[in-house]
């Protein structure tokens, strides 16, 4: 039995008139949430990084060379506000990671380009991320997180 399995009995001693069974499979998606987000902050915290900064650092480098951006490409990629985009920018920014750069197609705005410092960083994270991935799916042989991966394709595509 799991921490869930023990929330859900006492559900159904108490209330044995509801069907808890979907508390159950949302549940222990959300423990999950909980447990994979603290592991993949503590590899990026490795590097400088938080989820959040490193979501704007890859976002730019796996848009390929030369590793730029609008501001309104990375808020639609990363689906954060416009606030919360500046002041990641800034951080970013400040730590030598980023720089914004006049764009040539639009006087009025900019592009968020990715210094060398910046791409030498995420390469090395996003290494140390995909190997501590890698690790996180050791409970699960190959069959098994193929056919996870899919009830999850289909469970989130009825969202997006």
């Amino acid at each position: 039995m799991d921490h869930v399995d023990r929330i859900l009995a006492q559900w159904n001693r108490e209330r044995p008139d509801l069907d808890v069974e979907p508390m159950g499979l949302l549940g222990r998606i959300a423990r999950l949430r909980t447990h994979l987000a603290r592991e993949v902050e503590k590899a990026l915290s490795a590097h400088g990084l938080n989820s959040a900064s490193f979501d704007v650092l890859a976002t730019l480098r796996r848009s390929g060379p030369p590793y730029r951006l609008s501001p309104g490409d990375l808020i639609a990629t990363t689906m954060v506000s416009s606030g919360t985009m500046t002041n990641r920018l800034d951080q970013l920014e400040k730590a030598g990671l980023i720089e914004r750069e006049n764009n040539p197609d639009d006087r009025r705005g900019v592009i968020i380009a990715l210094t060398p410092k910046g791409l030498a960083l995420v390469d090395a994270a996003v290494t140390d991320h995909v190997e501590n991935q890698h690790k996180l799916l050791d409970g699960l042989d190959a069959q098994e997180r193929a056919a996870l991966d899919g009830l999850l394709r289909k469970f989130l595509g009825a969202f997006e």
